[in-house]
């Protein structure tokens, strides 16, 4: 019967090190797709695409918090124009240059971060169009 001391083994800042380098991988490649994603999509995909992430970049716990106007420039499309506006009961925050009448638009249902500790009910339209 052998030892265990005679089978293969790892050094673990080696393990730590292959771990890390990973990480870093797939987080270049994420990064990559990500950028590269507006310029697969066509025009008709790209106001779903530019609402999704301006409400990823606005949200904080699940809410959106307004004002936008913060976030709007991270969710722009490269070769394109945003233009958000987001409504409740409470208020209306708008972002953005003025809506061109070739836009694409689209509507989210979000939740928003009025006041802290307090959420309502909102509407999000999100308007992309070609930069001229």
């Amino acid at each position: 019967m052998s030892s265990s001391s005679g089978r293969a083994q790892t050094e673990p800042l080696a393990a730590l090190v292959a771990v890390f380098a990973l990480g870093v991988g797939l987080s270049l490649y994420a990064g990559a797709l990500d950028a590269t994603l507006p310029a697969l999509t066509t025009d008709r995909e790209m106001a779903p695409y530019a609402a999704d992430r301006l409400v990823a970049e606005s949200s904080a716990f699940g809410a959106v918090v307004p004002p936008l106007e913060d976030h709007v420039a991270p969710a722009r499309p490269t070769g394109y124009e945003l233009n958000a506006s987001l409504r409740t009961d409470e208020g209306t925050w708008a972002a953005g240059p003025d809506r061109s009448s070739a836009a694409e638009c689209v509507d989210r249902s979000v939740t928003v971060r009025v006041a802290p500790g307090r959420v309502r009910p909102g509407l999000l339209e999100v308007c992309v169009w070609p930069a001229a």
